[in-house]
This record gives C-alpha cells, structure tokens and sequence, in this order.
C-alpha cells in the first residue's frame, strides 16, 4: 500500500516564508508533504553553515539590498527569483523502504525526476541536478531520527545579474572546473515548454506512486506560532 502524501502548492510566497513552513511540517506532524512553490521575491539563501564573507558579495548586497537568509538545512548557496522553481519533499523515513542516508536519498529523488521530467540527460552530479554537465538544480536536505527533508531550487530561468550577488565559492562541486555562472548554469525552460508542464508532470508522478490528495496551507498556519526548534533566520544588512 503506498504511504500517504499531502501536496501544497504555492504561488510567489517568499521563500523565507516558505522554509518557515517546511520547519514546522517537519517538526509539528508526522505527515508527509510534498510542496511546490511558483517563483519568490529575489532572496540569497544560504546553507546553515554558510558564511556571508566566503559566499556573498557584501559590496553589491549592501548597495542594492535584498533579503539574506540562512537556511535550517545544510547544502550550498542559491539566489532565486520570481523564476525560480522550488520542490520540498517532507517525510517520515518509514514511507520509503531506503536507508535514509543523504546520498540514498539524493538517488531516489533523481530517479523520482529523471520519471517526472523525461529530459534526455538529466542527472546527479555530485549533490546537484544536472543536464549534461550543466546545473539546473540545488539541493539541501535536513535528516532528524524519524523524518526528512529534501528540498530543491530549480532554475527555470536566471538573470545573470542576480548571479554577481555570489561569490565563486572555496568548496565547489568538482564539474563545476572553476566555471563562472553562465557557463555553470542552464535554463529549464530551454527544456520544457513551461512552468505549469514542469509542476503538472511533478504532480503526475506523485499520484502514481503516493495516495496524494491536495490540501490548503490555510488550517496549517496555526503550527508557525506554536513553540519548535526554528533554525531559519534573516540576516541583518547591511553586513
């Protein structure tokens, strides 16, 4: 019998917002979600042990400012925009029938989107997801005794400008080869025909393998104020 799977969907909530959310899933319920949200305003997110002078630009962030936040989760440094598309899966680890180690749990969520997508060299490298050798997506992840996060930042598009906004980071995936952002980066869109095909061919992956029903965000929004571990935060500019 497939295990149970809640899906919210958003529309533009930032993405600061977002990871609030995902935090009092993970900490409040013993359900599994998976959610979906369309574009943010422009943010830098960075890992829990992130440090703003090896990773962030301060001259360019202090002059034209936006949000900077440091995840509860671990993984690298991503800025998204209302282009950016972003999966977060949220479960009990008995839901699946996989050691729930990071690098196990990498391989099933590639083998989830190389089924979703169907984008001839689609793949994992090292922790991202590639097409070819070129990134289209970041992944970060949180493993408490009982349950797991697993959340994803997709480039459906880019602009380059917001790129300049991160430093070339000291511990880089190795295909990366020193590369700068565009020649690092790739676009989905040049792939799918839009952001609606990308999410309806989640959801469609989603039914067949989860007993998946929608549901509001709405009578979840109690659980933000209730008492629990909080370990994403804003950091104060300028910096």
């Amino acid at each position: 019998m497939s295990s149970s799977l809640q899906l919210i969907e958003l529309n533009a909530v930032p993405i600061e917002e977002q990871l609030k959310i995902e935090e009092a899933l993970l900490r409040l319920t013993d359900d599994n979600y998976c959610i979906i949200n369309d574009g943010s305003i422009p943010s830098i997110i960075m890992g829990i042990s992130g440090k703003v002078d090896e990773l962030v630009n301060k001259p360019l962030i202090n002059a034209s400012p936006i949000p900077l936040l440091k995840r509860y989760s671990g993984g690298g440094t991503v800025v998204d925009d209302h282009n950016t598309l972003f999966v977060s899966f949220i479960f009990e680890k008995k839901a699946h029938d996989f050691p729930c180690f990071p690098e196990r749990i990498l391989k099933w969520t590639e083998s989830f989107y190389k089924e979703a997508l169907q984008i001839d060299g689609f793949s994992l490298r090292e922790n991202d997801y590639v097409i070819g050798d070129l990134k289209c997506g970041g992944n970060a992840q949180y493993i408490q005794k009982n349950r797991f996060v697993h959340h994803t930042t997709f480039l459906w598009d880019y602009d380059p400008q917001n790129m300049e906004y991160l430093l070339h980071p000291k511990k880089a995936p190795k295909y990366r080869q020193d590369r700068l952002h565009d020649e690092f980066l790739c676009r989905l869109k040049d792939f799918l025909p839009s952001k609606k095909s990308f999410i309806s061919k989640v959801k469609e992956t989603l039914k067949e393998k989860y007993d998946m029903k929608a549901t509001s965000l709405n009578p979840l929004i109690p659980l933000l104020s209730t008492p629990h571990r909080k370990g994403t935060s804003n950091i104060a500019l300028p910096i």
